[in-house]
C-alpha cells in the first residue's frame, strides 16, 4: 500500500553464510542501486537519492543465506521491477522481483451536472489512485452501464485523478452508483446518487400551462376590446373574462408550486447539482469587498469606488509592441487583490460576482483572470497563475476559458460570460465558477486543501478588458444586470433560467 513499508526478500541456494559477499538490490540498471552491502557494511555512495534514508538491510538470517531489503514509506515511483544480486569473487547470481504499489484514492464523488442531450449528465470524480482505477456505473437493478467519457490525469506524485461522465435518459432511473476499483487486488469504493424524476427534461404539463396562459392572455385582450365595444352599446357581459382571468391565475399558482417543489429537491443535495446558480447563491453568503489599492499594479486604473479596474491607455497601446521592452510589457500580468481575506476560521461559504467587459482590437490579445490566490503567491515580475503557485483562477483569453495546469479541454460555453459568479466553499475545498447570465456551471476546483489566508484576485493583460465587482446590493449602477428576464416578470427574481428550460 502507498505510504506503507515493504520487504523485498532474497536468498541463495544451497544455504550458506553470505556475510562476506557483495549483496545488491537495483532497478533496471546495475548502477541504479536501491541498497548495496559490501565488505560487511552498507555502501551509500552508489545508492539512488530516492532511497537514501528509506532502505535498510534485514540480515537476521544472513548466515543462512537469507536477507531482505526493507523500503519505508512507499511511493508511486517505487512501483516496478527490482533485481537482487549476490557476488563472491568472480561468481555471481541474480533474481528478479516485481513490486506493485497500490494507492486507494478518495471518492468516488458523484455530481448531477444538468440537462444534456435529452437526459441528465452525471459526473463521477476520484483522485489519489494508483494504478489507474476501473470505473463502473450501475443502476438500481445492478445493470452495468459504460461511461460516455473518461478523463484521467496524473499529479506530481504520479497519482491518478479520474473524471467519468454518463448521460441518463430513462426518467424511471431514480438512482445511479459509480464505483472505482483497483485492478490488481480488487479494492473498490462506490457512491450512489438519487435522481428526482422531475429533473429529467421531458414534455411537461407546465409547458402546456405556459402556452395556455399566453393563449388566455391573447383571448383576454381580445375579449376586453370586444367588451369595451359592447359596453358602449350597453352590453356588459363580463362573466367570461372573469373566468379566464381566474384560470390564468390558477396556472401561475401551479407554476409557482412546481418550482417550489423542484427547489426543495435541489436544496436537499445542492453540492452534487452543478446547476441553478441563483439557487446556489442561497447556500452562500455574499462577500462584500472592494479592490485594495495597496496591492494594485501601477499600470492598473481603479475607479473611485474601488470596484472597477482597467489598464492605463499607454499600457493598452503596447499590444503592437515592436521593441523588446514593449513586448515584455504586453506579456506582463497586472493584478490586484480584494481587501477581504478568507481563512479556515471563516465558517460561512462565500460568493461574489464580477461583471466582464471586453472588446477585441485588431492585432491585440485580450486576457483577464479572476478567482482567489494565497497571500504567499508571487505577483511581482513574471509569474504563472496556476494552482501549484497558489492561484485558483478562471482565465479568459482570445474568446476561450482556460484553467492553467488543467489537463481538461476548455469547457464549452452556451454563451460568452459577461457576469461570472465565484463560489468559495473552504470546508470541502471547492471553488466554482458560474455564468450568471444563464446560470450554467463553467468549472470547479475540487478537493483543494486551502491553507493560510486567501484573497479575491483579479488580473488584466492586453487591450480592451475591464472588470467590475458587483455590489451585494445589486444596484444597476454598480453592476449592470445581464440576467435574462422571464416572461412572467413577477417571478423573474426567484426562477433560475435553467429551471425555466426544464419546464
Amino acid at each position: 500500500m502507498l505510504g506503507a513499508d515493504t520487504v523485498l526478500p532474497c536468498r541463495v541456494y544451497p544455504a550458506m553464510n553470505v556475510e562476506n559477499m557483495e549483496i545488491r538490490w537495483f532497478r533496471n540498471q546495475f548502477s541504479e542501486a536501491v541498497f548495496v552491502y559490501q565488505n560487511g557494511m552498507e555502501q551509500v555512495g552508489e545508492q539512488l537519492v530516492d532511497f537514501k534514508g528509506r532502505a535498510e538491510l534485514v540480515k537476521d538470517y544472513i548466515t543462512e543465506g537469507r536477507v531482505a531489503v526493507r523500503i519505508h514509506s512507499l511511493r508511486v515511483s517505487d512501483n516496478g521491477m527490482y533485481k537482487c544480486f549476490f557476488k563472491k569473487g568472480t561468481d555471481f547470481e541474480e533474481a528478479v522481483l516485481e513490486l506493485k504499489v497500490i494507492g486507494i484514492g478518495s471518492g468516488p464523488r458523484v455530481f448531477l451536472v444538468g440537462p444534456e442531450d435529452g437526459g441528465i449528465r452525471l459526473k463521477c470524480t476520484g483522485k489519489g489512485w494508483f494504478p489507474q482505477p476501473e470505473v463502473q456505473w450501475e443502476d438500481v437493478k445492478g445493470k452495468k452501464i459504460p461511461s460516455v467519457s473518461e478523463d484521467e490525469t496524473q499529479d506530481d506524485d504520479g497519482l491518478f485523478q479520474i473524471e467519468a461522465s454518463l448521460i441518463v435518459r430513462d426518467s424511471s432511473t431514480t438512482q445511479m452508483s459509480c464505483s472505482m476499483k483497483n485492478p490488481f487486488f480488487g479494492q473498490e469504493q462506490a457512491e450512489t446518487i438519487f435522481i428526482p424524476e422531475s429533473f429529467f427534461p421531458r414534455p411537461s404539463p407546465w409547458k402546456a400551462a405556459f402556452a395556455v396562459t399566453l393563449v388566455i392572455l391573447g383571448i383576454s385582450a381580445g375579449a376586453i376590446v370586444y367588451l369595451a365595444w359592447k359596453e358602449r352599446r350597453g352590453n356588459k357581459k363580463l362573466s367570461k373574462v372573469e373566468e379566464e382571468k381566474e384560470e390564468e391565475s390558477k396556472s401561475k399558482e401551479s407554476l409557482k408550486r412546481e418550482l417550489a417543489r423542484r427547489k426543495e429537491l435541489y436544496q436537499q443535495d445542492w453540492r452534487k447539482a452543478e446547476l441553478y446558480a441563483d439557487w446556489r447563491k442561497e447556500q452562500f453568503k455574499a462577500a462584500a469587498f472592494t479592490l485594495d489599492p495597496k496591492t494594485a499594479h501601477p499600470n492598473l486604473v481603479l475607479s473611485e469606488n474601488k470596484q472597477h479596474i482597467s489598464l492605463k491607455n499607454n499600457v493598452s497601446q503596447n499590444g503592437d509592441a515592436s521593441t523588446h521592452e514593449d513586448q515584455a510589457v504586453s506579456e506582463a500580468i497586472f493584478s490586484v487583490l480584494g481587501d477581504k481575506s478568507f481563512t479556515q476560521r471563516d465558517t460561512e461559504r462565500q460568493y461574489w460576482e464580477v461583471e466582464v467587459n471586453t472588446r477585441t482590437e485588431a492585432g491585440s490579445t485580450t486576457r483577464y483572470a479572476l478567482g482567489i490566490c494565497s497571500e504567499t503567491a508571487k505577483r511581482e515580475g513574471w509569474f504563472v497563475e496556476s494552482p501549484d503557485k497558489n492561484f485558483w483562477v478562471l482565465v479568459h483569453e482570445e474568446g476561450k476559458v482556460i484553467f492553467p495546469n488543467s489537463q481538461k479541454n476548455s469547457p464549452s460555453l452556451r454563451q460568452q460570460p459577461r457576469r461570472i459568479g465565484v463560489f468559495l466553499d473552504w470546508e470541502v475545498g471547492n471553488l466554482s465558477f458560474y455564468n450568471m447570465a444563464d446560470g450554467s456551471h463553467i468549472y470547479s476546483f475540487t478537493g483543494v486543501t486551502f491553507c493560510g489566508t486567501l484573497f479575491p484576485y483579479f488580473s488584466l493583460r492586453g487591450t480592451g478588458a475591464s472588470l467590475t465587482i458587483c455590489s451585494t446590493s445589486d444596484h444597476p449602477e454598480n453592476c449592470p444586470d445581464s440576467s435574462p428576464k422571464t416572461s412572467l416578470t413577477h417571478l423573474s427574481s426567484s426562477v433560475p433560467q435553467e429551471a425555466n428550460s426544464l419546464l
